[in-house]
């Protein structure tokens, strides 16, 4: 336990702003792809120093959410080319966590005693754990993110998943904000006692034992991997304003047959289109009751009339349930985001994958029927002009296909659910903890996140940063993921978490990060890996462990904080 530190002079609001923005720009730069991810061991000590300052907490509290606010403002601004309302209104519910933390490390550190080497893990690990489960979840820019390219230490992902990658981090933070608050109050060399020493070697133990773990993950995986079938991906590069136009929907189908067409005879087992390219609802149970020159009916027959004898097709669109009212006429009653899989004879497979974790605001309004009124106030903020809400999916669906007379089982994941870990976990492995899929697949429309500027497409970082998510989830489950995703980044990702440059053929760019804004395919060799990881089979424990400390340590705080006042009298 720290001892007890003689609390600093106040300090001036500009300092904390200082420190503050210093802060916001070390969690800026460590996501940038440009090889400043070390800095993640230290971008929280700025913000622990402020915090073990004399700055009034209050005050800290309210300039902590103007820059946590102006952090997320500058960081997802793409969001706001889809809606601008919807951007800021994000922007400043994300705020909300850094006053949170300067709360929170307050009360551990000056009432509770705790050092920062656990303050900083239990509170910042908390605070990414609840980022990723409210709102359906957002778990976008951790920390151990910025860790991508950082081969070995990403491995142990498959036990802990990224939860276990922040924390070490956490933990090195914490370590160092220790030693240098120690430093300011107590002088250095009272700083380097017995007590830091212990924590120093507890860190570089763990971070030594994990970099060891990884590397053997990573040499025994070629002894793992089994050949699979050819297997591509189609790249359209169509902004999402120009795609969802109604005549737009049999150009590029056009085009999408065009470049199949080619990555069939380059000997394709398997093509994969990206999410709802094809501007139709294409189950069949709602096919047979349309006219037969309706988009539905003929794009399904132009469809089936591409694979067959030719190989198989993953196709994003939309699905439907029907009823029938009283004079028996089909009604819409649900409207899903799915995946079709049309094989080689020609023929819709019956089972399709519809997308369990939709979107909030932008595929389903929240509280629909609560509150109409809220729901017609989205209506009139979101870029759709008509009522836009999506069911969700409930099978976690596998397709089967045969390629040279064995049989090869993948999964989907549609839009942001390669986000989140829990729904690619459960399309990988089945309920008896067998692995199900020998691959996963991801079908994606980043359209939404570029903008179109005098007929040229400009990419966002949230195609890059998008792609480099998706890595972790073939690390935790060891399992390749293929990416087709409109606008780019198409790509193959291996078990070890590598985005896969290069390919047997196509047209696409070699290098994988330099697919943005571009249109093209590719196919290359899958591989499968037998491996069923820990974290497949038990899920993002940590995560929801830090979840619940951090909520035990608010409610518990807040609860002495009303005691003190009712003590006082106030």
């Amino acid at each position: 336990m720290t001892p007890p530190i003689v609390k600093p002079r106040n300090a001036s609001p500009i300092a904390a702003l200082a420190g503050l923005g210093l802060c916001a720009g070390l969690l800026t730069v460590i996501q940038s792809p440009i090889g400043w991810g070390w800095l993640a061991w230290v971008a929280w000590v700025p913000f622990v120093w402020l915090c073990d300052s004399g700055q009034p907490t209050r005050r800290l509290a309210w300039l902590s959410f103007f820059v946590s606010a102006a952090y997320w403002l500058g960081n997802l601004y793409w969001i706001g080319y889809v809606t601008v309302p919807g951007y800021v209104m994000f922007c400043l519910y994300m705020a909300l966590y850094w006053p949170i933390l300067v709360w929170g490390f307050r009360y551990l550190h000056r009432r509770r005693g705790l050092p920062y080497f656990a303050c900083v893990p239990l509170l910042v690990l908390g605070a990414e754990a609840w980022q990723g489960i409210l709102v359906t979840g957002f778990d976008w820019r951790l920390l151990a993110h910025s860790q991508y390219g950082n081969w070995p230490l990403m491995q142990i992902a498959d036990i802990f998943g990224v939860t276990g990658i922040s924390f070490l981090i956490a933990l090195a933070n914490g370590l160092v904000a220790d030693l240098l608050t120690e430093a300011r109050h107590r002088g250095i060399r009272k700083a380097i006692r017995f007590g830091n020493g212990i924590k120093t070697v507890v860190t570089a133990g763990l971070i030594i034992a994990t970099i060891v773990y990884g590397q053997r993950r990573i040499n025994e995986t070629p002894g793992c991997l089994r050949p699979g079938p050819m297997i591509a991906a189609v790249q359209p590069n169509i902004p999402s304003n120009i795609k969802e136009l109604a005549d737009s929907a049999e150009p590029i189908l056009n085009d999408l047959i065009e470049q199949t067409t080619k990555v069939f005879a380059a000997g394709a087992a398997l093509v994969v289109w990206p999410e709802t390219m094809v501007l139709a609802t294409l189950n069949a149970g709602f096919v047979a009751y349309c006219k037969e020159d309706s988009n539905p009916v003929v794009f399904d027959k132009r469809i089936s009339e591409l694979v067959k004898g030719k190989g198989n097709l993953v196709v994003g669109a939309h699905s439907a349930d029907l009823v029938f009212d009283e004079r028996n006429s089909p009604v819409i009653l649900h409207k899903y985001n799915s995946a079709f899989l049309y094989r080689t004879n020609g023929m819709q497979e019956p089972q399709r994958y519809d997308k369990i974790h939709l979107v909030p605001f932008g595929e389903y309004i929240p509280f629909r029927d609560l509150l109409p009124k809220l729901n017609k106030l989205i209506l009139k903020l979101s870029p759709y002009d008509f009522d836009y809400q999506l069911t969700h999916g409930t099978q976690h669906t596998v397709f089967e296909i045969e390629v040279d007379k064995q049989r090869y089982r993948f999964g989907v994941l549609i839009c942001y659910e390669d986000t989140d870990a829990q729904v690619a976990r459960q399309n990988t492995l089945d309920p008896s903890g067998q692995k199900k899929a020998d691959w996963l697949v991801n079908v994606s429309n980043d359209g939404w996140y570029v903008r179109y500027q005098n007929g040229t497409v400009i990419p966002s970082p949230e195609l890059p940063q998008r792609t480099i998510l998706t890595a972790f989830r073939a690390i935790e489950n060891r399992v390749w993921i293929l990416r087709s995703v409109n606008t780019g980044i198409s790509c193959l990702i291996d078990s070890t978490g590598k985005i896969r440059d290069g390919f047997k053929s196509g047209t696409l760019p070699k290098k994988a990060m330099d697919r943005q804004a571009v249109t093209g395919w590719f196919a290359d060799r899958v591989q499968i890996d037998p491996r069923v990881t820990f974290f497949s089979r038990h899920g993002p424990w940590p995560k929801h462990l830090f979840a619940a400390v951090f909520v035990l340590i608010i409610a518990v705080g807040i609860g002495q904080s009303i005691a003190d006042r009712t003590k006082k009298g106030i």
